[in-house]
């Protein structure tokens, strides 16, 4: 009888589910040694001979000439980078390729598809497990590939459920060590099988994520929707509940939605740190509003009912959720050539718009620069796709003419009509009331007709009745704190610090009062007439000062460490110069200031007058993360549509509220690497008020728009005694060998990294808040022992960089002031500081497992080198590990055979010596000699038993064989000097008198054995 949970193995938990599944979804399963036998060999990721037959069904009039051009065109990409070589194939599979060819009029260039994106039924889906494919140096099985019409689009890996959380870490590590995306990845994968791949999905059944090529770790998400499939119809076809693999795959991978994602639904752009180019795939949410959008625009009855409002937060990717469906309304037939109008202020959208559609091969955006350009491109013929700005429909209005008497005399001309087109979609950014006033109703006459999608940030408010009478009820909405839950933004949190320079919850009087405490009674009454409104008030010197000192001091703890940057919100522009001037003279962190300007400025404003360009170039410097400029003082600039992921603190010192609230706090939402929280720290008092400020929003939409700080502090509790939990029975917690033993198992060590994680990020959040102090101690006794245990079980994944600055420094400092920096040091079996770590281990058990874990990565790292001898080796170590745990030999005597095992390793260069061969020749003499049982190499002393003779001749002969091959520059990316070498090493192998079954197997194994000795 099988023992309960023996069958608990990612096979049976995650991937047999998965093909279950996919196959209920439309795809066919075929075994992955019958699409090999399909293959040229395990170097091709496609299925030529399926993709050639898909390619002649979609476009029959294709030359054989031109069908393996096609073939090529896809398999065998040229390019220096894997993302150049993705960007390459996605541009031929979505927009299709031309090719030359007389079809009777001529040599003209045709467009080729490669996928029937129409018509799902008219491609082939198929899936597989274990789909070998092979690199420079090592063949690579991912667990489950899709492929649609012979070319790999999905690659899966599953994990096992009972991992707990490492099976994330786990999972996408391995496929960034497929796609060899790290040096210390490089030919350990195959990129090849990557450049058609156009979703990655890592599962564990009970939980997935997705990503695409080149995804790095932090960007992979979840998907949460299996729509257009509801949760029931998914329940019914699935059996059960569904998982959170389920929805995954029903929702990425339906065909339909595959096809729809690939062809509608995927952007290349420079990346604003690094400048190199990035996949992006959308998220769940832009899928879901995007197609509803279409769904509204094609079905509905009325022109009037075919647009709505798009409400997704703000940072959740707004911008690329209207480039999509620009891009679906322009190719959607039904609307017969449409015009697009998009509304926007963003120069970056226009620019993400121009190069899609120039890679559609539609025809470029035009920029409308006046109301009367604006008017002879809709007056035009259709198609076109317009970028305007919302002041052009502001002058529009002012065109009609506001005062009574140009009403009366030009009445027909107060909303001229551009364009009654029916074919006309207007997509306006920012489209609530307070952007757009009173012109909803100009746009509607001015474009009777025309389906009206409005994007916005922020939710519509109570009192907003024109966004939704323009735009037509909600279509989609993804609110802050489904963002937050998603890991779209992160949380914003705000701190209200110097509460007696408030200006709200203090009387005027009273702050006056505390501002000027030193001045007398008659110098207090003139001063009085000089600031006798709040703005006045706030800007008072004295208050600035205050405020600049305690901002300085803030930012230097809480802020700096962590390398982000801060914006600070002045209510007038004279208070944001007066900021200026005060953080410069009191020596505060390099900062710039970005204001308005006019042409009746004062001098002292004109100063800080900038140009357009050298806004820009202030702004640059801002995002770049290495540049020293760390704070930008603002008053109205700058709030809405910047996108800054290096801002973590917004300093405010104005009466913000509703809408313009709460898209200044979303300038510290964004995502970035290290950043787990944004903050507002409130020097005017908004946060005392916060309801009334946002009470035209419903309560549930703003739910989660911002937490006070001391909201962190239960949390810090409760994450700091989950992390604890896991040494609560140990006796003696100072006994440092001990609390390591405890993290010894994988899964424990995983899940107690996770909730030091957790720990440390609510602790790095709070410091240097008083109420964090009383958990620093347990921290940094935390720190060494995640730290040490890292370093003795050799883990790679556990990272000190991956704590917040705070937590990190404060690691740093406990583990040199408890002098223990070589127990936290990975060290390996032949470094000279090896014998100092084992002399500070105080028993014979804790310095025989420190050499047993050195031992092991020994062998693992080496293991490729001469695969028989520390083959042997690792089972000889696994005998002295079960001697020891039956008791059969103490802990001294278990390190003494560890030291004959290392011995082992050092003299093997002794031992290839003795044998009269190299030490490449003697892994080869491994590999076509006999292995003996362990006893046997145990007496002998080597790991093949009695020396062969005649093998070990064959084996100097083998290496002098394939000399000359492994001596040409870069043999391992060539084939036909493999094959030579195979050719040579069989032919030897047979006068040698090896059976025929065995000679293919060990020629390979030759061929690996010296690309890993000889091939770098």
């Amino acid at each position: 009888m099988t023992p309960p949970g023996n069958a608990w193995n990612e096979a049976s938990l995650s991937e047999d589910p998965a093909v279950a599944l996919l196959e209920k979804l439309g795809y066919r399963y075929v075994a992955p040694e019958v699409l090999e036998a399909e293959r040229e060999g395990l170097k091709q990721p496609l299925l030529p001979a399926r993709l050639a037959k898909a390619l002649k069904k979609l476009n029959p009039w294709l030359s054989d000439d031109n069908l393996h051009k096609a073939v090529r065109s896809v398999g065998a990409v040229q390019s220096a980078t894997l993302i150049e070589a993705s960007q390459t194939v996605y541009n031929t599979l979505a927009h299709t390729r031309s090719f030359e060819q007389d079809l009777g009029d001529g040599r003209k260039s045709h467009d080729v598809r490669f996928l029937d994106f129409d018509n799902p039924t008219n491609n082939e889906f198929l899936v597989t497990r274990q789909y070998a494919v092979k690199g420079a140096k090592k063949t690579i099985r991912p667990d489950i590939v899709v492929f649609v019409n012979g070319l790999p689009l999905a690659v899966i890996e599953c994990k096992n459920p009972t991992l707990g959380e490492a099976w994330k870490l786990e999972a996408i590590d391995q496929f960034s060590r497929y796609q060899e995306l790290d040096d210390k990845y490089r030919e350990l994968g195959a990129p090849r099988l990557f450049e058609t791949v156009q979703v990655l999905i890592a599962t564990c059944d009970q939980a997935a994520v997705y990503g695409t090529v080149t995804t790095p770790y932090r960007f992979f998400a979840e998907w949460k929707t299996p729509w257009p499939l509801t949760d029931a119809k998914l329940r019914a076809l699935v059996g059960r509940e569904p998982t959170a693999q389920d929805v995954t795959l029903a929702g990425l991978l339906a065909p339909q939605n595959l096809l729809d994602l690939v062809r509608s639904f995927v952007v290349f752009e420079p990346d604003r740190d690094t400048g190199c180019v990035v996949r992006k795939l959308c998220r769940y949410q832009q899928f879901t509003a995007v197609n509803k959008a279409i769904e509204r625009a094609r079905t509905a009855k009325k022109p009037a009912d075919r647009g709505g409002v798009v409400w997704h937060t703000q940072g959740s990717g707004k911008s690329l959720t209207m480039l999509w469906l620009a891009l679906k309304l322009r190719r959607d037939p039904l609307h017969e050539n449409p015009t697009l109008v998009l509304v926007t202020d963003r120069k970056d959208l226009d620019t993400q718009i121009t190069g899609t559609f120039q890679a559609c091969k539609f025809p470029n955006p035009e920029r409308a620069e006046s109301v009367r350009h604006l008017r002879e491109l809709l007056s035009g013929p259709p198609g076109k796709t317009v970028l305007t700005t919302v002041q052009k429909f502001q002058e529009l209005a002012a065109a009609g003419g506001k005062r009574e008497k140009r009403e009366k005399r030009a009445a027909r001309q107060e909303h001229p009509v551009l364009s009654d087109a029916h074919n006309l979609f207007v997509l306006t950014d920012e489209a609530h009331r307070t952007q757009y006033g009173g012109l909803a109703a100009n746009m509607r006459k001015a474009l009777p007709n025309a389906a009206f999608f409005g994007f916005t940030g922020t939710p519509i408010d109570k009192k907003d009745r024109s966004t939704l009478s323009t735009f037509g009820p909600y279509i989609d909405t993804y609110t802050i704190e489904q963002a937050v839950a998603d890991g779209a933004t992160v949380p914003i949190f705000y701190e209200g610090r110097l509460p007696a320079l408030r200006i709200i919850g203090n009387t005027l009087d009273a702050l006056f009062d505390r501002v000027f405490a030193d001045r007398s009674t008659e110098e207090r009454e003139a001063i009085k007439k000089k600031y006798a409104n709040e703005q006045t008030l706030a800007g008072a010197p004295k208050r600035v000062e205050a405020i600049c000192l305690d901002l300085i001091d803030h930012y230097a703890k809480a802020i700096q460490p962590g390398g982000f940057k801060a914006q600070v919100v002045a209510c007038t522009r004279e208070n944001a110069v007066l900021y200026k001037e005060t953080l410069d003279r009191l020596h505060g962190p390099p900062s710039a200031i970005v204001i308005s300007g006019s042409n009746k400025d004062a001098a002292h404003l004109v100063k800080h007058h900038t140009s357009e360009d050298q806004r820009k170039a202030l702004i640059d410097r801002f995002l770049a993360k290495d540049d020293p400029l760390k704070v930008l003082v603002v008053c109205d600039m700058l709030l809405t549509g910047f996108d800054a992921p290096i801002e973590q603190v917004m300093y405010l010192d104005s009466p913000l509220k509703e809408h313009t609230l709460l898209q200044a706090i979303a300038r510290v939402n964004r995502t970035a690497q290290g950043k787990s929280y944004g903050l507002i720290v409130d020097y005017w008092g908004v946060s005392e008020a916060l309801t009334e400020a946002l009470e035209i929003f419903a309560p549930a939409e703003v739910k989660g728009a911002m937490a006070p700080m001391t909201d962190e502090l239960p949390r810090l509790e409760a994450r700091h005694a989950a992390a604890l939990g896991y040494f609560a029975r140990l006796k003696d917690k100072d006994d440092l060998h001990a609390c390591i033993a405890v993290l010894e198992p994988e899964d424990v060590r995983a899940e107690f990294d996770a909730a030091f994680k957790r720990f440390s990020q609510s602790l790095d959040m709070l410091l240097p808040d008083p109420s964090a102090l009383p958990y620093v101690a347990d921290a940094r006794w935390l720190g060494k022992i995640r730290q040490s245990a890292a370093a003795k079980f050799r883990d790679s994944k556990i990272d000190i960089s991956d704590c917040g600055a705070k937590v990190r420094k404060l690691i740093e400092e406990a583990v040199a002031a408890d002098g223990i920096e070589i127990l936290v040091k990975p060290v390996s079996l032949f470094a000279p500081e090896l014998e100092d770590k084992l002399k500070k281990l105080k028993t014979p058990e804790a310095r025989a497992s420190e050499m047993e874990h050195a031992i092991r990565e020994e062998i693992h790292v080496r293991l490729d080198d001469d695969p028989v001898f520390f083959t042997s080796l690792r089972e000889r170590l696994e005998q002295i590990i079960e001697d020891r745990k039956a008791k059969r030999i103490d802990a001294a005597k278990q390190l003494l055979l560890f030291d004959e095992v290392k011995k082992k390793i050092h003299n093997r260069a002794q031992t290839a010596e003795t044998l009269g061969l190299s030490e490449t020749g003697l892994a080869i003499y491994g590999l076509i000699s006999e292995r003996k049982p362990l006893n046997a190499a145990e007496r002998t002393g080597n790991a093949y038993g009695k020396v062969d003779e005649a093998k070990k001749e064959l084996a100097s002969l083998l290496e002098e064989q394939i000399e000359p091959q492994v001596s040409l520059v870069d043999w391992v990316h060539k084939d036909d000097v493999q094959r030579e070498m195979r050719r040579r090493i069989k032919r030897q192998l047979r006068a040698a008198g090896f059976v025929d079954d065995k000679i293919d197997a060990t020629a390979d194994s030759i061929v690996e054995l010296m690309k890993r000795r000889r091939g770098r």
